[in-house]
């Protein structure tokens, strides 16, 4: 069947802080949409609601933990788009990727141990060092100006060196949409055991890849890889059901998920809802064709952009965009103030973007575009575009 992804459902009042933002605009009309926060403008596959509402109808929506067949749906998944046979004793649930990898650097780390980023990378991850007193090690990306490599050599340094014990890894990597390769993870992995550093794979966008690309997992690198990580995943960026707080973790080494489980406990938070679980149960069960129609509708988002760029503002350059739904823009030829430009943006052309410094000081002059909504939105967003800076257009 063909989904519907030319209509919306605005989100002014039910808490969508990226709606709110928009609020007290006067320029703000109804083909303004926000392209910020990693969650999509298009409504839910109806295999996944109309599923969720036959559950109510014929359920208490009582006190809930995993069950058999929310288990064998991510298993089946796994194996199928990932290649990867896990086993369900494995399978660890968390209210997000968020809380695995703050979870993760309390089980697996000390106060002032060190742990690597490859930036500009996702904010929630410096926070996780941060709040919890743990030393950032960064690593910066190579930017080569379509796409960015690891600089191997830092990173081989910075495993190296003395309280370095985690990297958290960004596995499609956010921002910059790049895959890993097999070969990439496995020289990261060589070094990453040679020092006996831990590593935490955030592949949450795992299943959003574009045509002609091959996500690896981390933890299929090899059997060593695998017994010193933990691998992040979850149903939420894939079917839009962030607000359903359900991911799916995976500690196939026991001693690692034991002292994962023991802090985990510490917080007393960590039971996911009955409806979470069924919805993961009917995105991974029923989600395929959606999921691909999705992809298709990026694609042809990413090309409208790229389009457009080339011929009015070739000086724009955009990274290649290899997974996930978020293209990253870097807008430095313009020459103003990362602050200016998003002032411009918000106030002048309606343009609510994830803002690049937020990703780290590499990030500054960027701005990450999130692509999954109807084509009409980045439309209306490109015309508004070109008469804000048309004095730096090309023609």
């Amino acid at each position: 069947m063909k989904y519907d992804f030319e209509n919306i459902s605005p989100r002014f009042g039910i808490g969508s802080k990226k709606w709110q933002e928009m609020k007290g605009n006067p320029l703000v009309t109804d083909d303004v949409i926000p392209f910020s926060v990693a969650d999509m403008e298009l409504k839910t596959a109806p295999e996944i609601t109309e599923g969720l509402k036959n559950f109510i109808d014929n359920n208490i929506l009582g006190y809930a933990g995993s069950n058999k067949k929310y288990r064998q749906s991510v298993i089946n998944w796994m194996k199928k788009h990932h290649g990867w046979d896990v086993q369900a004793d494995w399978l660890i649930e968390t209210h997000s990727v968020v809380n695995a990898f703050f979870t993760a650097v309390k089980a697996f780390t000390q106060k002032g141990d060190g742990i690597m980023l490859f930036t500009p990378v996702y904010y929630p991850m410096y926070k996780a060092i941060e709040v919890n007193e743990r030393r950032l090690v960064e690593v910066p990306l190579i930017n080569n100006g379509i796409s960015y490599d690891i600089d191997w050599d830092k990173f081989a340094a910075a495993a190296a060196a003395p309280g370095t014990k985690m990297l958290i890894l960004c596995s499609p990597h956010n921002p910059c949409g790049r895959i890993w390769t097999k070969d990439e993870l496995s020289r990261l992995s060589e070094i990453c055991l040679a020092h006996n550093v831990f590593v935490v794979s955030d592949e949450i966008h795992a299943d959003l890849i574009m045509p002609g690309f091959k996500h690896t997992c981390y933890a299929t690198v090899s059997e060593a890889a695998r017994s010193k990580c933990i691998i992040c995943t979850a149903p939420s960026k894939t079917f839009n059901l962030a607000g359903m707080q359900l991911s799916n973790i995976f500690i196939p080494n026991e001693k690692y998920r034991k002292l994962f489980q023991a802090e985990q406990a510490t917080d007393a938070d960590f039971a996911c809802s009955i409806l979470s679980y069924e919805a993961c149960r009917l995105a991974y069960t029923h989600g395929e064709d959606w999921l691909a129609q999705v992809i298709d509708l990026i694609s042809t988002n990413k090309q409208l952009i790229t389009d457009f760029m080339q011929e009015y503002f070739p000086q724009v350059k955009i990274t290649e965009l290899q997974a996930t739904y978020l293209l990253w823009l870097d807008f430095r030829s313009f020459n103003l103030p990362p602050a200016e430009l998003e002032r411009i943006n918000r106030e002048k052309a309606c343009l609510y973007f994830d803002e690049g410094y937020i990703f780290g000081k590499a990030g500054e002059g960027f701005e990450r575009w999130n692509l999954a909504c109807p084509t009409k939105y980045i439309q209306a967003a490109l015309n508004r575009l070109y008469e804000t800076y048309k004095k730096f257009a090309v023609k």
